[in-house]
């Protein structure tokens, strides 16, 4: 299974994540990239020219990685994100229910 955005993850060992101290930590993945456009510092060997963003709690700064040096954990059902009035909730298959929500009143509409 392919992770992607909102799955959590663990950092499988290997010489690189032995080093920095990140084999076995556990994060949520935040993005992907092209590492050759973007110039950011990934964790492995890129080898399809893709990296992983993965935020690690006590680490510091969200971290790329190559894909293979990931696992996956679960789809972290239940994360919510919310931009302007749309609604995501992530479901344990990993798929988005999206929904609309209603504006918040402006402050001088408190008596409705």
């Amino acid at each position: 299974m392919s992770i992607s955005f909102g799955d959590n993850v663990r950092v499988l060992s290997s010489p690189e994540t032995d080093e920095k101290g990140l084999s076995g930590k556990t994060g949520q993945v935040y993005g992907e990239t092209t590492p050759s456009v973007t110039s950011v510092e990934v964790i492995g060997e890129a080898k399809k020219d893709y990296a992983i963003n993965v935020s690690i709690e006590g680490a510091g700064s969200e971290l790329w990685f190559s894909p293979n040096l990931l696992e996956l954990i679960d789809h972290a059902e239940g994360t919510e994100i919310i931009i302007g009035n749309h609604r995501a909730v992530r479901r344990a298959d990993g798929s988005w229910e999206e929904s609309e929500i209603s504006p918040t009143k402006k402050w001088w509409q408190f008596w409705r």
